[in-house]
Order: structure tokens, then sequence, then C-alpha cells
């Protein structure tokens, strides 16, 4: 009878995690008997790199879960915004640059693309490792590689040789990116979006802050010395992350380099939550990157005629508006993220009209307008993340950045596009152009809705609920209740266990079944 027996299933895939699910899990009978699936923890990982001892309260337990706080969660913010701001120190530098190396504003103006081109080759190489190998040690090598390359820019007297480090610092510089999916996997579910939120915010300090920094200290010192400010930051930060980064276990073991790239390239025509999701930002991204770059352009013309200065201060209201990321978390964990993509959406081209019709007009409009894409900006960035890494928890590194990659061509396309159309047909026109984009996302979103299944296309499933707890209430009764059935299928069945769990088996988790040894008792 099924009930006599016993299995021990051991797979042999090295890799710190248990997981141990009653045989109802698999389609058997939990009454009779367990299945056990345990991976081999042979023995605890005391070093990174087999040389540097990893501190003991970092060392993954799998008896003692990491407690992922509020502490820990904003220093992960806090090494986002010195991270990523490695891409935007040379912006407001590019006159002194030029003069320094004795060369044309043509010659200095390759320098930002080539930062962003480094950036983009790192998102397509190297983030997605965050699926393969340890994050610890993943993030340490490249906030190492990215402060030494540093050096060479604080100190070469060659403009190819600063354009070469400047590419290569913007391919390491994706410790964001591969923290935001850490924090994901790290974060209870009832908080992933507060927790991404926070993330997020932290890059988009980033974003901010460095042209701030850069400016104020090129104003009164030689351009050097921000480069010299970078490294010292960038060591800091990797000292920081020594001591507080926990190690946590690879992912996807059976998994190779390349196997990864390609089921990157997979994802990205096979997941309609992906594809919705990555179309939306990147019009979201474009518009965010068109107001920004014609901001100077607008401010700096008639009506306004307002100084460098206070055009930087703009930048400030856009602070004010990120500083608000963990509420904004807070809201979306509450709610089904489709619905808080509508909201979003809806409050955008709200603002957007509001600058389409007086941002050339009366400054008031430009600073609602400011304050109010980065909170909803933000806000859709946030929701999409959440949709996104609920795909597959093993793939949330490949996901995030095939996410990233369009944000970063929304990016472009809004900063080419944007400009040309204010230069040749105004502000209006640049506003305009926005406020077509919002209304896209607004279709991409409506075209498939808030509970469709995974491999949906278009249309609508499951009704139209949009409380998270009311969707994770019924979905924890439909469990209960398939798990009665199932129970009450197998006391009728003649069928043995270990044909059971071949029939109900789900490693989906793992992506691939593991090999398994059976041994009777």
């Amino acid at each position: 009878m099924a009930s006599s027996h016993k299995l021990d299933v051991t797979p042999t895939i090295t890799q710190n995690t248990t997981l141990e699910a009653t045989a109802s899990a698999v389609g058997g009978d939990s009454k009779g008997y367990s299945v056990k699936v345990q991976t081999q923890a042979s023995k605890q990982r005391t070093r990174d790199f087999g040389i540097l001892p990893i501190p003991v309260h970092l060392r993954y337990d799998e008896t003692r879960p990491f407690h992922f706080g509020i502490i820990l969660n904003i220093a992960f913010g806090v090494v986002c915004t010195f991270t990523a701001a490695n891409l935007y120190y040379c912006q407001p530098l590019l006159i002194q640059l030029a003069k320094s190396f004795d060369v044309s504003f043509n010659d200095v103006s390759r320098i930002p693309t080539l930062v962003q081109a480094g950036y983009a080759t790192g998102l397509l190489l190297i983030s997605p490792l965050g699926d393969l190998v340890r994050r610890r040690q993943l993030i340490l090598t490249v906030m190492l590689l990215a402060a030494s390359l540093t050096i060479g820019l604080a100190t070469t007297s060659s403009l190819a040789v600063f354009e070469a480090l400047s590419f290569l610092v913007g391919v390491f510089t994706v410790t964001p990116q591969i923290l935001i999916p850490l924090a994901a996997d790290l974060a209870p579910v009832q908080r992933r979006a507060s927790a991404i939120s926070i993330v997020l915010s932290g890059l988009l300090f980033g974003v901010l802050i460095a042209r701030v920094l850069a400016g104020i200290i090129a104003e009164f010192t030689p351009w050097r010395v921000v480069y010299y400010f970078a490294i010292g930051v960038q060591f800091f930060v990797l000292f920081g992350c020594y001591w507080m980064l926990p190690d946590y276990p690879s992912k996807n073991v059976h998994l190779t380099y390349w196997d990864i790239l390609w089921t990157m390239g997979k994802f990205a025509f096979t997941e309609p939550i992906l594809i919705q999701a990555c179309l939306i930002n990147m019009g979201s991204n474009a518009c965010f990157s068109n107001f920004w770059v014609t901001l100077t352009f607008l401010l700096g013309a008639s009506p306004y005629n307002y100084s460098t200065l206070i055009i930087g201060l703009f930048g400030l209201i856009g602070m004010a508006g990120v500083s608000l990321g963990p509420f904004v978390g807070k809201a979306v964990d509450r709610l089904v993220p489709w619905y808080a993509s509508l909201f979003a959406i809806s409050m955008l081209l709200l603002f957007e009209a509001i600058q389409t019709g007086a941002g050339g007009v009366n400054v008031a409009a430009v600073i609602i307008f400011t304050f109010g894409l980065d909170v909803f900006s933000q806000m859709l960035q946030v929701s999409m993340t959440t949709a996104i890494f609920s795909i597959s928890l093993e793939a949330r590194a490949r996901l995030n950045a095939i996410n990233i990659l369009s944000i970063f061509l929304g990016q472009v396309m809004g900063t080419s596009a944007g400009s040309k159309i204010f230069t040749r047909f105004g502000w209006r026109a640049a506003a305009g152009f926005s406020l077509g984009l919002y209304g896209f996302q607004l279709f991409v979103l409506l075209i498939r809705g808030p509970h469709c299944s995974r491999f949906t296309w278009l249309g609508y499933e499951g009704g139209f609920e949009a409380r998270k707890s009311i969707i994770d209430e019924r979905k924890h009764i439909h469990v209960e209740a398939a798990g009665s059935t199932r129970d009450g299928d197998h006391a009728m069945s003649d069928s043995s266990p270990i044909q059971d769990c071949e029939k109900g088996g789900n490693d989906s988790a793992m992506n691939k079944p593991p090999t398994t040894t059976v041994r009777g008792n």
C-alpha cells in the first residue's frame, strides 16, 4: 500500500538551500508518506574567493534565514546611489575636459555616449550572472573593478585612455541591477514592492545627485577632484558591502553562462508580462528623459531666462519626488501591480497635460510637473518591476536585465527625439510628444488585464479585484481545496508513491528536475 512507504529524494545539486514538501504538494498522499527534497550542503562557505573570510553573521545558513530589515534595505539604496553616480559625473565636466585635453567640444561629447554604451554592455553580459553565481562575490568584484578603473580616469592625460576607461567603468557599474533582484529575493512577499522602491530610489538619487555634486566640486576645484571624490566614495561603499552584504546561494547551478544568455533572449519574446512591462517602461523613460533634457532649453529661454544655477535647483524638486519612494512602494504592495500601473499612468497623463498647457507660460506648472513626474514615474517602474519578478524566482536577474535594457532604450529615444522636437517645434510640441507616449502606455496596459495567466497575450481573465490581499487569500483557499482533492483522489488510487511523485512533481523553482536517488523504507 502507498501508506507504507517513505521516500527520501536527494538531488545531487550542490546548493545551500533546503526544500521540504509533503507528498500533497507533488500529487501524493501527505498522510501516508512524505517527500523530502534537500540539496547537499556539504560545507558552509566561509571565504570570499577562497581568500577573504566572510563575516560570520553574513554566512548563509539554511536554518537561520537572513532578516532583510529596513536598515539593510536602506544600505542597498545607498550603495546604488554612489555606484550609479559613476555614469553621470562626466556630464557637467565636458567643458573642463575639453580644455584639459586640448580638444574640441565635439570630441569630448563622445564620453557620455561611451559611458552609457559600456553600461548597456554590462547590463547585457554581466548583470544576468546574478542568476548563476553567488551575488555577494559578484557585487564585490564589479565594485572593485569600477573603483580601480576610476583611478585611471582621475590621473590620465590622454583623451583616448579616458574614453576607453569611461567605457569600462560603465561596463562594471551594474551593481544596482544586481542588488534590485537580490532585494526582491530577500524581502518578505508582503513588502517586496517597498523593498524594490527603496533600492530604486537610491538608484534615482544617484542619477540626480551625480550632476549636482560634479558641478559644485568642479566650480571650485579642478575636474580631477570629482573623480578623486568618486574613488573615495566607491572604496568606502565597497568596504561597507564587505561588512553588510549577506552571502546568498547560487541559483540555477545546472545552467551555463551561455544558457543564461539564451534564456534571456527567449524571455524577451515569449513572456507577455515582460513584454508588456518593457514597452510601458520604455515609453515612460522616454518621457522622463525628454523632459529633463529639454528642461534647460525651456527655462533658459523666454519668458524665464533662468541662470544655470537656478535651472540646476530643479533637480532638488526631482529629489523630493524620489524621496517618496518608500511610500510609493507601500502603496504598490497593497495593490495588484496592474492597478498600481494604471493609477500611475493616469496621474502622469494628468501632470503631462498641465505641462503641455502651461509649461512655457507659468513656472508653477513646471514645478508641479517636475514633482509629479518623479513620483509617478517611480511608482510605474516599481509596479512593473514587481510584476516582472513574479514570472520566475530563478530568473529575476535575467528578467531585470531585459527590463533595464528597455528602460535604457527609452532614455536614448527620449533624449534624441525630445531634443529634436523641442529645437524644431518648441516646448509644447515636445510636451505633446510625451503626452502621446503616455497614451501609448495606457493602451498597452489595457489590452492585457490584471489577472491574466502567465502566457495569455491579450484580453481579461480572473475578474477585476484590485486588492492584493484578497487575491492572495483566494489563491490560498484554491491551493487548500486542490490539496484536499488530490488527497481524496490518491486514497482511491492503487498507484505507488513513486508513480504519484512522477505524475505530480513540480520542479519549476529549480528550472530543471534534479538527479534523484530513491530509497524505499
